[in-house]
């Protein structure tokens, strides 16, 4: 935008953006139904090696503070404890409210951690009249696609090798489009032959990132449509919206559920094409006064949370919640574990406790169990690779401190 190439950047974004959608709906299509039919012969301990691993992924995957990554899954972990035990039906920290002994609503949770934060954020934030024409502006003066055919050929490459970033980070559990644009486009970046044009407006950087996000959405869908385990955040709330219409998501949902997943294709699919030929009427959005929108979006959170179960215990869970994000946003704690290790909490816990009932020859019974020890091993590799990853971005950034302290002392 600052070299005039404002409407070139929106349009190859959308145009790409589109692809990496199509890209990983595909994927979806192909990859979600083997992946079904191995699902469906998991068991208690291949279920809760499964939660071990999607948990310590987040862990990893939340920043440069592992521990901070821990903290805030363990956080969610503990959230999921409320209520009646799903295994044994014992009441825990109810506080003597009647309210309390049901756990707390996964779409009213998950609402308020990610939703009452942005208007809490947005609110913060003065918006200027004269931005909005900026951007709308920009809009009008897009011509075609903003970008030439030769321009287009040039990206290929570059698309594929995001595409193929986008998906597979999407279908790790809980991982995020947020990271895998960030993943491919530090891939692309190392792989070009002028790295130094990244960050000062060049296509590559935009096709990059536009289709690795956008790609991690057909992948977030398989392990949630097939293992019934969100890949990022948005699909966690979908899979809240998929329970409350009675339909579990899991190896069992092709069988039982077929024409729904026709159904979802065809949406993603739609989805993608109105993003396409629809964003000079969406940016409209971006003219709306500010004051007016968010006090309307919070309370269609509210009647969301409200249609869960008709409580207004759960309204206030909402609200709890999100106050719960806003001080954990201001401690510099990822979101996502608090997310993930809610939704993986009772999954793990009463797997886990299945999988001990089971255990009467001791734990060799694990040896009946490969692909529950696979992932085990598995999940001890990506945690060493982590810590060890860390270590070393952690002495070269104090390596990067003392040089430049050196230089000042001299």
């Amino acid at each position: 935008a600052r070299k005039g190439e404002g409407a070139k950047a929106l349009g190859t974004g959308i145009f790409f953006s589109f692809l990496g959608t199509i890209f990983g709906l595909i994927a979806l299509m192909i990859i979600a139904p083997y992946l079904a039919a191995v699902a469906i012969k998991f068991g208690a301990f291949e279920y809760c090696a499964l939660s071990i691993f999607s948990l310590s992924l987040v862990i990893s995957l939340a920043g440069k503070d592992m521990v901070k990554g821990l903290a805030a899954a363990l956080l969610g972990v503990i959230f999921a404890t409320f209520g009646i035990s799903a295994f044994d039906s014992i009441v825990r920290y109810d506080f003597g409210s009647v309210n309390m002994q049901s756990v707390f609503q996964q779409l009213g949770v998950l609402i308020g951690l990610y939703a009452v934060p942005e208007v809490v954020a947005v609110a913060q934030k003065v918006v200027k009249p004269k931005e909005v024409i900026v951007q709308n502006t920009t809009v009008d003066k897009i011509h075609g696609l903003g970008f030439t055919w030769k321009e287009f050929k040039s990206q290929i490459g570059n698309f594929f090798i995001a595409a193929f970033i986008g998906t597979g980070i999407g279908i790790l559990p809980g991982i995020g489009g947020g990271t895998a644009g960030i993943m491919s486009y530090t891939t692309i970046k190392n792989r070009s032959k002028t790295p130094e044009k990244f960050g000062t407006g060049i296509m590559d950087g935009v096709v990059a990132s536009e289709t690795a996000n956008n790609a991690a959405v057909g992948g977030a869908m398989i392990p949630l449509l097939t293992l019934g385990i969100p890949g990022d955040g948005i699909t966690a709330i979908l899979l809240g919206s998929l329970i409350i219409h009675g339909i579990a998501p899991g190896p069992l949902i092709f069988d039982k559920s077929g024409a729904l997943m026709y159904a979802i294709y065809l949406i993603i699919g739609l989805s993608s094409l109105f993003m396409l030929f629809g964003i000079k009427g969406f940016v409209k959005v971006l003219s709306a006064p500010q004051n007016l929108l968010m006090p309307i979006i919070l309370c269609m959170c509210c009647v969301g949370a409200f249609g869960c179960s008709n409580r207004m215990f759960d309204v206030w869970c909402l609200l709890y919640f999100g106050l719960i994000a806003v001080v954990i946003r201001a401690m510099k704690l990822p979101i996502m574990p608090v997310a993930i290790g809610f939704i993986l909490g009772p999954i793990f816990e009463k797997n886990l406790r299945r999988a001990e009932s089971f255990m009467s020859s001791g734990p060799k019974e694990l040896l009946n169990h490969p692909l529950a020890l696979v992932i085990l091993v598995v999940t001890v590799v990506m945690i060493v690779y982590s810590l060890r990853s860390n270590k070393r971005a952690a002495d070269r950034e104090a390596a990067a401190v003392e040089a430049v302290e050196a230089s000042e002392g001299e």
